[in-house]
C-alpha cells in the first residue's frame, strides 16, 4: 500500500548535476558552510528521499528531497544530467624491439645529498633549470 502525503519543500536550484550532498545544504543556506554540513550528514540529521544518508559525497539529482532540521528542500536543474570526465590512457610508444626473455632492471640512480654538504659551482648553475628528459626543475632543500 502506497500513501501519499503533501509538504512543504523549499526550492533549491543548483546548476548542474549530480550535485553532492553536503553542496545542497550549503546552497540551501541550511548550515553556515561546508565543514558543519559534512558534520551533520555523517552524524546522520539528513535524509534524502526519506532514507538516512550519511554518505557526505551522496549524489542528489533534479527531485530530490533532502530533509533536514524538521525543514524539505526540493533539488531543482534544468540542466540535463552530465557525463563523468573519465581520463583518457596515454599510450606509450614502442622505441624498439625488446627481447621477452631479457627482463630489464635498471636501477635509477639517486645522488643523496647531506643538508650539510655544501654545494658546488655546477649545482648551483643547474638550479631552476628543467630537466631536458622529464621537463621538471628540480627541488632543492
Amino acid at each position: 500500500m502506497s500513501e501519499e502525503y503533501e509538504i512543504e519543500a523549499i526550492g533549491v536550484e543548483v546548476s548542474s548535476q549530480p550535485i553532492e550532498l553536503y553542496k545542497v545544504l550549503k546552497i540551501a543556506n541550511a548550515v553556515s558552510g561546508g565543514g558543519e554540513a559534512k558534520v551533520v550528514i555523517a552524524d546522520g540529521y539528513v535524509a534524502v528521499n526519506g532514507e538516512l544518508e550519511q554518505r557526505k559525497r551522496c549524489k542528489v539529482y533534479d527531485g530530490d528531497l533532502v530533509e533536514f532540521n524538521q525543514e524539505f528542500y526540493l533539488v531543482i536543474c534544468n540542466e540535463p544530467v552530465s557525463e563523468p570526465v573519465r581520463k583518457s590512457k596515454v599510450s606509450v610508444a614502442n622505441t624498439g624491439p625488446q627481447n621477452p626473455n631479457k627482463t630489464r632492471s635498471k636501477k635509477a640512480k639517486s645522488k643523496k645529498s647531506s643538508a650539510n654538504q655544501p654545494r658546488t659551482k655546477a649545482d648551483k648553475k643547474s638550479e631552476g633549470k628543467t630537466d631536458s628528459t622529464t621537463g621538471r626543475k628540480p627541488i632543492l632543500f
